[in-house]
């Protein structure tokens, strides 16, 4: 039963979330839709239970989502915004290391990128990013690294390694 409880417990608060409400009806039906999700996807998706309920972990995720949505996303729609305004923008595809471990972690690192405006994460191997970026002020790969995902790297390796 590898993987239920964590994967149910995230699908449980995923649910609660995006519904909105915590009425008895969206609490058994959330719980139900939880259990079952857990039963068929938990084996996939959880490798270590106690790694995935470690509650350190959890909120370290909060805090890089809280800090993702109010820092890294503020900053980088008033970079955009400026260069739009400015003119002054070089766009390239850069390479740049990646310094996490897990497929998950690598994910989440390449999401963020991509999600954040200015880079988009166009592939992805082993070792490194490529990186279509706004500002290609350097084509350095340990340079690119620190400016487009070491932030990201830093948390997502206290949230998955």
């Amino acid at each position: 039963m590898r993987g239920v409880i964590p994967t149910a417990l995230l699908a449980f608060i995923t649910y609660i979330l995006f519904t909105g409400s915590a009425t008895p009806y969206d609490l058994a039906t959330g719980a139900i839709i939880a259990i079952a999700v857990g039963l068929l996807m938990g084996k996939f998706l959880v490798k270590n239970d106690a790694k995935a309920l470690n509650p350190v972990r959890w909120l370290w995720a909060v805090i890089y989502f809280l800090w993702y949505m109010l820092v890294a996303e503020t900053k980088a729609h008033l970079d955009v915004m400026a260069r739009i305004l400015s003119g002054k923008y070089e766009p390239g595809i850069v390479r740049a290391p990646i310094n996490v471990k897990t497929d998950y972690a690598k994910t989440l690192v390449a999401n963020s990128i991509t999600n954040t405006p200015g880079t988009v994460v166009v592939d992805m191997d082993e070792k490194y990013l490529y990186v279509n970026w706004i500002d290609t002020s350097t084509e350095d790969p340990e340079e690119a690294r620190s400016e487009i995902s070491a932030d990201f790297e830093k948390f997502t390796k206290r949230i998955f390694e």
